[in-house]
């Protein structure tokens, strides 16, 4: 479900428990939706709450290696899964749990 919100800035979709927001639903691609599926797996099988903390935490530390947020955002691990196969409508059925854990250490940049 996608749901537009005034609240979220321009560009940006938030997941949240498997509900997407975005301020202009028109740029919702089904690339976009496909990385934002993926994220949605990755949270359930942190069972929601731990994987925002994990995130937040994860941002934080690559933020003290990274000159600027936008390119700690992109070396997240969450969002490195995400963006490496949101192209690959296949990925998910083939996904292994906890795939994310790969790109931890190994870094984009």
């Amino acid at each position: 479900m996608i749901i537009k919100s005034r609240l979220i800035p321009d560009g940006i979709c938030l997941n949240l428990f498997g509900t997407y927001w975005t301020r202009d639903k028109s740029w919702i691609t089904d690339k976009v939706i496909n990385h934002e599926k993926i994220h949605t797996a990755q949270q359930r099988e942190l069972l929601f709450l731990p994987f925002y903390l994990l995130y937040l935490v994860e941002w934080c530390v690559k933020r003290c290696f990274y000159p600027s947020w936008t390119e700690a955002y992109y070396n997240i691990s969450f969002e490195r899964e995400a963006y490496r196969y949101g192209h690959d409508f296949q990925y998910l059925k083939r996904r292994k749990h906890y795939a994310w854990l790969r790109y931890l250490s190994d870094s984009k940049a």
